[in-house]
């Protein structure tokens, strides 16, 4: 995989990266997003794909993508399909902080150290190339505003920032209302973005232990059209 493109991951957490503050919104929920966008960026890859409700290897051939390639690695030794929900709720320590230390080293982001209460050392991140957080966002307007089915890595983009709770945070009050609507919406234009989501919010509801009702059976590609569910909202906090 090139480096041209952003990966999802990158993409989720720049959405999410408050640029008056410097920090995550929904860092919580925000973990297990970038989990199960790992498995969206793998599936548009051509490395997994769905089985069901699982998530099977289909070519273990590394990305190139070291985090990426972390977690093939890992599902590959699974062996067998892995349920979508039981790998996002899996130990996910220090994801988040990984992608914040590549995107500096990328230099997407900057790092500012400060302090809480004047005692704890904290880091805030803002963001070097505000145009890159603006190309992202403005995908997410239009195909929120037009109504056009957007492509899948823009729908899975949605569905994961939907399942994480960021709708809040991308388009807040009374008057985002209709938005946030129309962006839980979009979880239905792909297959694989849709049951990530579901697993992200199946897993912050707490039903991570049984399967889905209604999921597909082994073997059985899921259904473009999806139920929107929705999940928990972890409250906003700094790093």
């Amino acid at each position: 995989m090139g480096r041209s493109r952003r990966t999802l991951p990158e993409e989720l957490l720049l959405l999410a990266l408050d640029p008056a503050t410097g920090t995550t919104a929904q860092p919580q929920s925000l973990d297990l997003g970038l989990a199960g966008a790992q498995l969206v960026e793998l599936a548009l890859a051509g490395r997994i794909a769905p089985d069901g409700d699982r998530i099977a290897v289909v070519m273990p051939r590394p990305t190139g993508d070291p985090t990426l390639d972390s977690a093939l690695e890992l599902l590959r030794r699974r062996g067998s399909p892995v349920r979508a929900v039981h790998w996002i709720g899996g130990p996910r320590l220090g994801l988040r902080q990984t992608y914040l230390s590549h995107l500096e080293r990328c230099g997407m982001v900057h790092a500012v150290a400060g302090q809480m209460c004047g005692v704890l050392p904290t880091t805030r991140y803002q963001a070097t190339d505000t145009a890159i957080s603006r190309e992202i966002r403005s995908r997410l307007d239009s195909a929120i505003r037009t109504g056009v089915p957007p492509d899948p890595r823009t729908a899975a983009l949605a569905a994961l920032a939907h399942a994480v709770g960021l709708g809040k945070h991308l388009y807040p009050g009374n008057e985002g209302r209709s938005s946030r609507s129309r962006l839980r919406d979009l979880i239905r234009h792909d297959p694989m973005g849709g049951l990530v989501a579901h697993a992200v919010m199946d897993v912050q509801n707490g039903v991570a232990a049984q399967p889905r009702r209604g999921s597909a059976a082994p073997g059985r590609q899921p259904a473009v059209q999806m139920p929107a569910r929705r999940g928990g909202m972890a409250r906003a906090a700094a790093h």
